[in-house]
Parts: C-alpha cells; structure tokens; sequence
C-alpha cells in the first residue's frame, strides 16, 4: 500500500504533503495517552495537506476540538513551526521545539483541585 505523501510526490510540480514524522507524533500520542488516561480527552483526528500538518484532541466526537497541535514548516524560520490552537482559534503556544510547546499540557496534567 502506498503513503499517500508517496502519491502526492508522483505529481508533476506538485509538493508532498506535510505531516508529521514518527518521533512527533510518538511525543503527541504519548501526551494524548495520558490525557485519555485521566478522562480529559476521547478522541483524536489528524489531518495533513500542502501546508501544515494538524492533529486536533476533542472531548467528545460531535464536539469542535479542545486542541489542534498544528505543525507548519513555512513558519519554522520566523515563529516556529508548531503551535496550540484552542477551541476558539486563538494561539495559545508557538515554538520550534515540539516537546518544549507539549509542556504546556503537563499544567493541565497535573492540575491540583482544592
């Protein structure tokens, strides 16, 4: 079976399709897993195209998503390839280490509740 990056490739002038490689989505998956783990988060959608790659966490299904982590390398020079999108579409994190901006769910991880 062929990677549909592999497909886009065979295309006259076209661009492969971004996404994103083992080791950030190993490092998203396992801050995913955790999440699920406390009852936070139940689903997931990921999504790839000609200029950035998004994997997006939601409470339930029906629902918009909580989080989109979005990776666009146009942005990598100038603020960073990856960022955290909320549910409203504001920024809430930008950076070009993925595990630096992934911290910004341990606050969220280990919330102590009064």
């Amino acid at each position: 079976m062929r990677n549909i990056t592999t497909l886009a490739a065979h295309r006259p002038g076209a661009k492969p399709d971004v996404f994103f490689d083992r080791g950030e989505l190993n490092q998203i998956l396992r801050v995913y897993g955790h999440m699920v783990a406390k009852g936070e988060w139940r689903d997931y959608a990921m999504n790839g195209g000609r200029e950035q790659a998004v994997f997006s966490v939601f409470r339930r299904t029906s629902e918009m998503p909580l989080y989109s982590i979005v990776k666009c390398p146009k942005l990598a020079r100038k603020q960073g390839a990856f960022a955290i999108i909320g549910m409203g579409g504001q920024i809430l994190r930008r950076g070009h280490d993925l595990s630096a901006l992934l911290r910004f769910f341990d606050r969220k991880r280990f919330k102590v509740v009064d």
